[in-house]
């Protein structure tokens, strides 16, 4: 029921662009950040959410406003906040604190380019290749890794994970791209079937990072947001690491 509710909305906000694309990432992004705040509280560490919120603020408004590519000078705005707050608040908000706090900011920022992609020549089409070669990636990963996995990639991180399921997932993230290649004749085969192969592998990367912040602070699911699926983190995590991907290989080897 989560998903029947959750991709036609987030297809109706890709297929529109603009502003109802832009809120539906601000919203994810202020969810992220949230689940993101809890993660570091359990790790010991006092962040401060509504600096990391305004951060996310500044990203999705630079976005907006800066038509060039990823605004850069919204890191530097960033950075002096946090920088300030860890004079202003000194003791109780630390260094450590402030390293957290931005980092999650940034992190869960990278959404940003789910829009920025879509700003692109031909952005819808570039926003759901991204989004169907991230999602073949997860579930065909998911199937062959419960039928055949046996050999773990990473058992510390992700114990359930499988070296049979990740060459699943890379199998299904090209598949997917494949398609694309037929179904717009005007593409580059090799280069499609490339960045698919790349989106699989930066989706994999994507899930094992998010891993790495969930089995450091004892839990299971970034928060319960979501019924069956868990937060929000638990099914953005590899968006945050293919929507840069595509952007950037789009906008250096097929636009140029």
């Amino acid at each position: 029921m989560s998903a029947l509710l959750g991709i036609p909305l987030v297809v109706l906000a890709v297929w529109h662009g603009g502003i109802p694309l832009l809120l539906l990432i601000g919203v994810l992004i202020m969810l992220g950040i949230k689940e993101m705040m809890e993660i570091l509280a359990k790790l010991g560490l006092n962040p401060l959410l509504w600096l990391a919120v305004a951060g996310g603020l500044i990203l999705i408004s630079g976005v907006y406003l800066y038509s060039d590519g990823y605004p850069g000078p919204t890191i530097t705005i960033i950075l002096f906040l946090h920088l300030i707050a860890t004079v202003t608040f000194y003791p109780r908000y630390s260094l450590l604190d402030g390293a957290g706090t931005l980092m999650s900011t940034l992190y869960v920022g990278l959404l940003t380019y789910l829009y920025l992609l879509r700003s692109l020549p031909d952005g819808w089409i570039w926003l759901i290749f991204m989004l169907a070669c991230t999602w073949a990636c997860d579930t065909a990963a998911y199937f062959v890794g419960t039928a055949f996995g046996k050999r773990k990639i990473a058992p510390v991180l992700s114990p359930k994970k499988s070296l049979e399921g990740a060459i699943g997932g890379l199998a299904g993230s090209v598949l997917t791209s494949s398609l694309f290649a037929y179904i717009y004749p005007f593409l580059s085969v090799p280069k499609i079937l490339l960045l698919g192969l790349l989106v699989g592998l930066a989706s994999e990367v994507g899930d094992l990072l998010e891993s790495a912040f969930k089995r450091q602070a004892g839990i299971k699911d970034s928060s319960m947001l979501i019924p069956g699926h868990g937060g929000i983190l638990d099914r953005i995590d590899s968006w945050l690491f293919t929507a840069p991907l595509v952007y950037y290989f789009v906008l250096l080897f097929i636009i140029h």
